[in-house]
């Protein structure tokens, strides 16, 4: 039996394409933003007071959508898309202010040569592995290693715990929507 409304088999595909979507181009933007090696002086101050602001802005940003999750002022499924998408900025700010620290100050960070590698050092921070074949070796990339284990903890791990959990409560057996969007639940008795 085909619908006469295809779009509601699947409700929240075009959310999860612009979700995925915005995800790559943040990918993206990571590896094509220039950091190069040698820098000093004023182009150095310039180059991590921008690191700094990004990091902050992006917290800033999933600092608002974990509130607004919380206090219910905000729900539907485009706020958990941008509360996914700021938690993946996040990471990818993390990993780029990792980035232009090892660059910047090549003691500062043992085995954090290129960018993948400053990636891998943030996920294995977020997610709390940590192997230790990539650490923070000085003291001002350890102080923003902490930085970023606190904003690990207190706001990221509340953000994914929203997300799975709003998730979770839009999913009914198998993953699907317990019904369309704008339909109403039969009625059962």
């Amino acid at each position: 039996m085909t619908s006469a409304h295809p779009h509601r088999s699947h409700p929240y595909r075009s959310q999860r394409i612009r979700t995925l979507v915005a995800i790559g181009l943040i990918a993206v933007l990571y590896f094509l933003v220039p950091v190069e090696p040698g820098v000093s002086g004023g182009h150095l101050v310039w180059r991590s007071a921008l690191s700094t602001l990004v990091v902050l802005v992006v917290s800033w940003l999933i600092i608002g959508r974990v509130r607004r999750e919380i206090t219910g002022v905000a729900r539907g499924e485009a706020t958990l898309v941008r509360l996914a998408v700021a938690l993946v900025a996040g990471i990818f700010a993390f990993a780029l202010a990792d980035y232009v620290i090892a660059v910047s100050y090549p003691h500062q960070f043992t085995g954090v040569t290129t960018k993948v590698d400053a990636l891998y050092f943030a996920l294995a921070t977020v997610t709390t592995i940590g192997y230790g074949d990539v650490h923070a070796e000085g003291q001002f990339a350890r102080m923003a290693v902490c930085l970023q284990m606190l904003f690990s903890v207190g706001v990221l791990a509340t953000g994914v715990s929203l997300l799975f959990s709003q998730l979770l409560d839009r999913t009914g057996p198998g993953g699907a929507p317990p019904h369309p969007p704008g339909d109403h639940a039969p009625d059962r008795g």
